[in-house]
Order: C-alpha cells, then structure tokens, then sequence
C-alpha cells in the first residue's frame, strides 16, 4: 500500500543517477556486508508489539521488510522520495504478501503528526543530506518520536584506519564530498545531540569496501 504525492524537489538516488537504481540491491547484497549489518541494526532496535517504525529513507525496501520479518507484531511504514525505489519496495512486499504502508516524502518534511512512532530506524541515507538538512532530519524526526522513542541509524562513520579512510574517497566521488564530510570526520552523533536527543552513541562499526560503515543510537 502506498500514498504518493507529486514533487518538484531535486534529489540524489540511491546510486546517484536514475538509471543505476534497478543495480542498488545487488551492488549492496554483493559488497556491502548488508545482511551482517542490518541483522545487527534490526537486533538493536528491539521492538515490541503494537509499536509503529518508520524506515526513513527506505529505498527498495530491504530493511523494511527485515523489519516486518522480525517483528510481525509492529506496524511498519517505510518512507522515501524517490518513487522509482518505491515501486520497488512495493512489489517486494506484494510478493511476500507482507502488510507494510510506503509513502513518498522528504525526510525535513515529514507526512505525519507529532508522537507518530516508537522507533525510526534509517540506513545509508544521512551521507546524501547537506549539515542543515541533517539537522532539519532529525528535529523532524525528533517531532515524530513518541516520549521515549528511539533513532537508530546505520550509515557512513569515522574511518577506522587509513585503509577505509582511503576507500571512502569513492563514496565522496560518487555522493559529494561536502554532504559526506560530517560523516567521515564522526560529527554524527554530535549532529544528533544538536537536534534535542538524549545518549546518542556509535554502537557499532564495520569495515566495507567503500570505507567504514557505523550503527548509532538515541533516545528521545
């Protein structure tokens, strides 16, 4: 089930260009260790049942359905801009007859009213955002967070050595290097902190082959 809406807003795609979404899934399947590092993410979030999630910046649905997966008893919603990667995510929820809502809106602009959910989870969607958007993500996000609700992000961190440091630079080539620079220097969580959450902390990190890729965590 979706609910779309006509939009005149630039955006970057996952991939940075249109034509390469239809090669998102295999490219993270294949070299980003993503079913490590979303099994982790999605052990962390720890939901209960009846709680409403919000997978920011979806994509084609990936960690949605993770989600729906391992917590059958939550009520999932997936949100993105970019309706190629929705119909996507759309058929893949058809396919595995899973009951998940996707809706089409930017992340500094969220479709839903205050306290609307218990946990927000996103992946590898803060690194296409510029510092401000950032900032206007999370107090977004902070304004949809029930009392006590949790973020949780995995995303693009401090480079754990040189090596990864080095590997990033085709992440900044193929992203930008100004919306990427906060996440390689680990100004996340401080980013996070700005924004009015509680604890905010790097719970994790791995290393890919495009540079080192961290998990964070905080309480509203």
């Amino acid at each position: 089930m979706s609910k779309r809406k006509d939009t005149e807003t630039d955006f970057i795609p996952a991939l940075r260009f249109h034509w390469l979404t239809s090669f998102y899934d295999p490219i993270l399947r294949w070299t980003m260790r993503e079913s490590t590092f979303k099994n982790k993410l999605i052990r962390q979030i720890q939901v209960g049942s009846g709680q409403r999630v919000l997978d920011l910046g979806c994509g084609t649905g990936t960690l949605t359905l993770l989600l729906k997966q391992a917590y059958p008893k939550a009520e999932v919603t997936g949100l993105d801009i970019d309706p190629n990667v929705l119909q996507i995510a759309e058929k893949k929820a058809v396919d595995m007859g899973m009951d998940i809502v996707f809706n089409q809106g930017m992340s500094f602009e969220l479709p839903y009213p205050d306290h609307s959910f218990d946990r927000v989870v996103t992946s590898l969607m803060f690194h296409h955002l510029t510092l401000e958007n950032k900032l206007r993500t999370l107090k977004e996000i902070f304004r949809v967070l029930k009392p006590q609700g949790e973020l949780h992000i995995a995303d693009w961190g401090k480079a754990q050595n040189r090596l990864m440091r080095i590997a990033f630079l085709s992440i900044q080539i193929l992203d930008g290097f100004k919306t990427t620079a906060d996440n390689v220097n680990g100004l996340i969580p401080q980013i996070i902190d700005k924004a009015g959450f509680a604890k905010s902390k790097e719970t994790d990190r791995f290393m890919t082959v495009y540079g080192t890729l961290s998990l964070y965590k905080a309480k509203k």
